[in-house]
């Protein structure tokens, strides 16, 4: 059973603090006793969340190195350490390769790829001195399921959400001997506001598809457990990664989509013919 004390006085990074998952991942380690700093670009939402959690708010750009710097300066100053990275920031890249351009593209591996680096490279010296202070250090990368197969007409963040894969696992070879454990987590259909507009546009296209709930009863019919996620089960499973309580995992990916993966693609037209 997870304990509070496992991140009580921690200080945890999150980005993409303002809206859905990163939202929730910020409640979360707040409710368990952990110093919260929030970043994101955009001042309201984080100020929103701030004032539900406590969460300290720090306006910045994750994938720019100069913003990203400041951000990190802005918590030492504050906090003197950062304990926990949860590189949460993504979006961008909804269109097949032949409709990219090349702008769309450098803003898709912007947003899913260069965020998690930038905010990894610039936490690292203060994750190492708290791995040295205490033993160990986190890094929790959100990927998706996109980070595992491909879905139709989302070339970029494919792409990027593979390629956090490949950032996770570098990390945990280069870091975990000096303490720094990394782990990605995969989730699939979380109910937020940026998966609530795209089961508006899914309706929108598809005149079965009356309203956002029946988009996404339609996009989770083929998952075991039949629905998607809360923003707070995947916090949960952040929350674990990014504790002393998965003290023996790095390098590790967590899949959390309800059993999506499990699903045998072909053989799904036979229970929908009641076989």
């Amino acid at each position: 059973m997870a304990t509070q004390e496992s991140v009580q006085e921690r200080v945890v990074v999150v980005t993409g603090g303002g809206t859905g998952i990163g939202a929730a991942i910020a409640a979360r380690y707040a409710a368990d006793g952990a110093r919260v700093a929030i970043v994101g670009r955009r001042r309201e939402p984080l100020d929103a969340v701030a004032a539900e959690t406590g969460a300290f708010p720090v306006v910045a750009d994750a994938a720019d190195g100069a913003s990203a710097a400041a951000a990190v300066a802005e918590i030492l100053a504050r906090w003197g350490r950062i304990d926990v990275l949860v590189a949460n920031a993504g979006g961008h890249g909804f269109a097949p390769v032949a409709e990219t351009s090349d702008e769309n593209w450098a803003a898709a591996m912007s947003a899913n790829l260069t965020t998690a680096f930038v905010m990894a490279r610039e936490t690292l010296p203060a994750l190492l001195a708290s791995a040295e202070r205490s033993g160990s250090a986190e890094i929790v990368i959100v990927s998706s399921l996109a980070g595992l197969f491909a879905g139709p007409s989302v070339a970029g963040y494919t792409v990027g959400k593979h390629a956090l894969i490949g950032l996770t696992k570098t990390l945990a070879r280069d870091y975990s001997r000096r303490g720094v454990r990394v782990n990605a987590v995969c989730p699939g259909w979380v109910r937020t506001p940026m998966a609530d507009a795209e089961m508006d546009e899914f309706a929108s296209h598809a005149p079965e598809i009356v309203d956002r709930a029946a988009g996404y009863a339609a996009v989770t019919r083929d998952v075991p457990l039949g629905r998607p996620a809360e923003a707070a089960e995947i916090a949960s499973i952040v929350r674990f990664l990014g504790s002393s309580e998965s003290s023996y995992m790095t390098g590790s990916v967590l899949v959390a989509d309800g059993g999506a993966h499990i699903v045998d693609l072909p053989t799904v037209a036979f229970e929908h013919a009641g076989m």
